[in-house]
């Protein structure tokens, strides 16, 4: 109750004495407010108690660029998280199998390892952490239990394709952005839809549990800028599951990111982008949020990435889907 109300709410008491009590709980509000919002539940990272709560934003004051709320790099390895990776030995990473070019299994490579994009980069980490970058195991996860994983500490770190957003950050961690990408439509490339526009009324449009585009499509069916006679009920686990039911005639679209999408077109010669991406996002590395010191040791190793290693990388698996030029793909420096 602020000091408006409770002058209103007073009025009936009349005369000085009123005004003098809600001048008194006015300050004893005053008072208990910046104590009880840097209580915090005791971060492990290396800056002490309630840091997690101050260097990662809750959703009401993340504003519009959570891109942005990613503690600074560091090159310290002794704080717990870090430490506790170490003594194990090894890394422990959720990721995608399904998304071409990103996170798969190829049949025609030896042994039929993970690759792509994201795969890379957990190397990388494990590589900069553990001066191995085969110190990693890999952990396959669908999109909706990417949060999961990382809560119940199956897993350090996810790196799948993950959009750094405000209520994410509201119950995991994120690095720095490592990929900028947005949301596009995938339909067949005989269809009369043309984007995110109202050639998709009367649609069946199928999205990713937990994903930012099956958000965005709920946003927007209730807010009116998405047709109402858009059908938006068909959800799956994994990304990749939409495309097959695009195959199979059961949906007339896809929403999915369009880095993702450009993946699945290359894999089906009949779909195609259909418009411009209509939503700017990025990928973070998602973190406990606890674990602070690795959230800024990350960051310092895609501070170095950045310079060597991930514009090799986006020409190994990226350059064929998404264009030679990777500049619009490289995410703003922290």
């Amino acid at each position: 109750m602020n000091a408006r109300r409770l002058r209103a709410s007073l009025k009936g008491w009349g005369g000085v004495g009123a005004m003098l009590v809600a001048c008194v709980l006015t300050m004893v509000f005053a008072l208990l407010l910046p104590l009880t919002g840097a209580s915090g539940g005791g971060s492990t990272g290396t800056g002490g108690q309630g840091l997690a709560e101050g260097t990662q934003a809750k959703a009401d004051s993340c504003g519009d660029h959570p891109e942005r709320l990613s503690p600074p790099p560091s090159s310290d390895e002794s704080g717990p998280a870090v430490a506790a990776i170490k003594k194990r030995g090894y890394l422990s990473v959720g990721v995608d199998q399904n998304s071409y070019r990103w996170g798969y299994r190829d049949p025609n490579t030896p042994g039929s390892d993970l690759e792509g994009f994201d795969i890379d980069l957990a190397h990388e980490i494990a590589r900069q952490i553990l001066h191995d970058p085969n110190a990693v195991r890999f952990h396959a996860i669908p999109t909706n239990q990417r949060i999961p994983a990382i809560k119940s500490g199956q897993v350090d770190m996810v790196v799948r394709t993950m959009t750094i957003t405000c209520s994410r950050l509201t119950e995991v961690a994120f690095s720095d952005p490592y990929f900028t990408t947005g949301q596009q439509v995938l339909a067949p490339k005989a269809s009369g839809i043309t984007g995110y526009d109202t050639s998709l009324a009367g649609s069946r449009i199928c999205s990713a549990q937990g994903s930012t585009a099956n958000t965005k499509l709920t946003e927007d069916k209730k807010s009116g800028r998405l047709a109402a006679s858009a059908d938006i009920s068909t959800t799956v686990p994994n990304q990749l599951d939409c495309l097959v039911k695009l195959q199979l005639g059961e949906v007339d679209a896809v929403v999915t990111d369009g880095a993702l999408a450009a993946s699945q077109a290359a894999q089906d010669p009949t779909v195609e982008l259909k418009g411009k991406p209509f939503t700017t996002e990025y990928y973070g590395v998602a973190m406990n949020k606890q674990a602070q010191d690795l959230v800024r040791r990350v960051n310092q190793v895609l501070v170095d990435y950045r310079r060597s290693g991930w514009g090799a990388s986006y020409a190994k698996w990226l350059s064929q889907t998404l264009g030679a030029d990777s500049a619009s793909s490289l995410p703003p420096s922290s």
